[in-house]
């Protein structure tokens, strides 16, 4: 696709070449980076590890789709996802989301569709290490509740 980086990998990502990529172009007016981290503390409990695992082809037409679809909302130019797996620690960066658009409006509405998209529609399946041994994690009611906005 265009315009379109999306890529699933073990190896930490650098942000500012994604920020520049993003924004290139001079008709861009706006580029939204978000990235998440691995926290250390989930649902209580105090988090060592996250281990993430997919399947390559399911997951790369998941998130495929989720861009098509901020595309057809949002008039946007560019967009990256990147999102890791395997074995991260606490603190790691886990996913990049960035857009960029000749509005702002655009660009946030965009980075943010994807984000809550891609939390509970792209096939990722994670297991947290903590004190009490490891354990997967379920999606959240508020993932969920994040979707209907849209």
């Amino acid at each position: 696709m265009k315009n379109v980086s999306i890529t699933v990998q073990e190896k930490p990502f650098n942000q500012n070449d994604i920020y520049r990529w993003l924004s290139e172009d001079h008709s861009v007016g706006a580029t939204v980076v978000f990235v998440g981290k691995v926290r250390d503390l989930n649902l209580g409990d105090k988090v060592s590890s996250l281990y993430l695992e997919h399947y390559p082809a399911m997951t790369e037409k998941a998130l495929i789709e989720i861009v098509d679809e901020a595309k057809s909302r949002w008039d946007i130019q560019k967009v990256s996802v990147i999102h890791r797996i395997g074995l991260l620690e606490t603190g790691d960066e886990i996913v990049l989301v960035g857009v960029s658009s000749a509005h702002r409006k655009d660009a946030y509405a965009a980075n943010e569709f994807i984000m809550d998209y891609l939390k509970t529609k792209a096939p990722f399946w994670k297991k947290e290490q903590t004190k009490a041994g490891e354990r997967w994690i379920e999606s959240r009611d508020c993932d969920q509740q994040a979707l209907e906005k849209w």
